[in-house]
């Protein structure tokens, strides 16, 4: 039935909205007894043509019922769609049995497909993941005082009459508030969000370099240090490997081996150009 319920409805576009609201308002209403007859000729016949007449005439609910979602940003056109489609699974499914009109039990299903629509459309980001967040996405803006900065006593409030958390509250009016960010910003500029994620440090050329220093720090060191005799390793070691608190000055070193600092020194320098002659093949 939707499908060709679908095919017989006026379209819906930007820029005929005025005319389509136009067209629904002039369509009769449906008396109790007509609705009744069309309703059970669709439910016993499958009777398109009668499931069509009780979606013409609800089609100026569906047009009120979107007025009230036009806050979200998102085209009214398109949400006069999406309320249509509800409607028209209202009509599937109307029983009237139930002794309720088609108004009282469609209100239900339109709803329920632009509360959809606008969830999955409203921001890039999804904003909406539980029961909690859903409902305070569409009862926040008619529960706050003013737009933009919620106190503390306002959320207290909120949370405790729409029966969420106080922390739900708080963070579902930041993504109210908010805005969505391109990645990438227009021009030139270094301050898109793009620019703050990227990480010129991981490049494969970055990464490779890192690698030959790491390979010349650990096993280019210790080989370089096997290569030199005791006390030049012990002296190299002492004055430079060893942690700012841990090193030695030339004279502890001087007491520790019988000799003058100054010769501490030679043997320090000797040593330092030994091993950066080994170091240097690794570095070309």
């Amino acid at each position: 039935m939707t499908n060709l319920a679908l095919n017989n409805l006026p379209a819906v576009s930007n820029g005929s909205i005025d005319a389509y609201i136009n067209y629904v308002n002039s369509i009769p209403l449906l008396t109790e007894k007509e609705e009744f007859d069309y309703a059970e000729k669709w439910r016993q016949q499958e009777d398109v043509e009668a499931a069509k007449h009780l979606v013409l005439s609800h089609l100026r609910l569906v047009v009120s019922i979107s007025r009230n979602y036009l806050g979200y940003g998102l085209p009214f056109a398109d949400i006069i769609q999406e309320g249509t489609i509800g409607l028209m699974k209202a009509v599937k499914r109307f029983d009237t049995s139930h002794k309720v009109r088609l108004v009282t039990f469609a209100m239900h299903w339109i709803k329920a497909e632009i509360n959809d629509f606008v969830i999955k459309n409203w921001r890039i980001v999804r904003t909406v993941t539980t029961k909690a967040q859903r409902k305070l996405f569409f009862n926040l803006r008619s529960q706050r005082e003013d737009i933009g900065n919620l106190s503390d006593r306002e959320a207290s409030r909120i949370a405790l009459n729409l029966n969420v958390s106080k922390s739900d509250v708080i963070e579902m009016n930041m993504r109210l508030t908010g805005s969505d960010v391109a990645l990438i910003g227009d021009g030139d500029s270094e301050s898109s969000p793009i620019n703050w994620l990227s990480d010129n440090s991981s490049s494969p050329e970055n990464m490779l370099e890192r690698k030959a220093q790491d390979h010349l720090h650990t096993v280019g060191i210790t080989h370089a240090l096997d290569q030199l005799d005791e006390r030049s390793r012990r002296i190299v070691q002492a004055r430079w490997l060893f942690d700012s608190e841990n090193q030695l000055t030339l004279h502890d070193l001087a007491a520790e081996f019988g000799i003058s600092a100054e010769r501490v020194r030679q043997i320090e320098v000797k040593a330092l150009q030994k091993m950066r002659g080994f170091l240097e093949p690794l570095t070309a």
